[in-house]
């Protein structure tokens, strides 16, 4: 297959045959899904054609898959990399944006502050010295959101919304 402009559209949204978002793939295994004929194109890609030799498949930008998956729940692995994206590489102290962030215990280890989602932040490393083993009331900081666990819808889209038109099939 011969990719024709798909690098405009680098991700698919893939649906369960009932419509419930599954995951995000790439355009190439999107096609590879509709041309072996186990999902439909739902939504294309306007103007954009995937061609081989014999065959031409409309770029697509969300696909359903023609049976049902059973998944079961996935829980996001708690690591630092999700932390941070969950936090978007924002320091939840201050604001700042950076590509070097650190991981902080709101209530640090020290205090018992156990590693979960509810107790882990994005923190630039000004603000995670500037807390020290302090709780942010006792150093005076606040945080800007209070930290939660992320669903997995989240985790599928953590990298943004490629196709406005995926928010009708995200519950939105």
């Amino acid at each position: 297959m011969e990719e024709v402009q798909a690098n405009r559209v680098k991700r698919v949204l893939v649906l369960n045959a009932s419509y419930e978002p599954l995951n995000v793939c790439t355009v190439r295994r999107g096609v590879e899904l509709v041309v072996r004929g186990k999902a439909e194109v739902i939504l294309p890609v306007d103007g954009l054609v995937w061609r081989a030799e014999k065959l031409k498949v409309p770029v697509p930008s969300v696909i359903r898959l023609r049976y049902y998956v059973r998944v079961p729940w996935l829980e996001v692995p708690l690591n630092k990399k999700n932390v941070l994206r969950r936090d978007n590489y924002t320091c939840q102290y201050c604001g700042r944006r950076g590509k070097v962030m650190t991981v902080d215990h709101v209530v640090p280890k020290s205090r018992g502050g156990k590693d979960t989602w509810e107790n882990l932040v994005c923190a630039c490393p000004r603000c995670n010295a500037r807390k020290g083993e302090r709780t942010p009331e006792e150093a005076g900081m606040r945080l800007l959101r209070p930290p939660r666990r992320p669903t997995r819808l989240q985790l599928l889209l953590w990298e943004g919304l490629p196709d406005p038109r995926w928010r009708q099939f995200l519950f939105f």
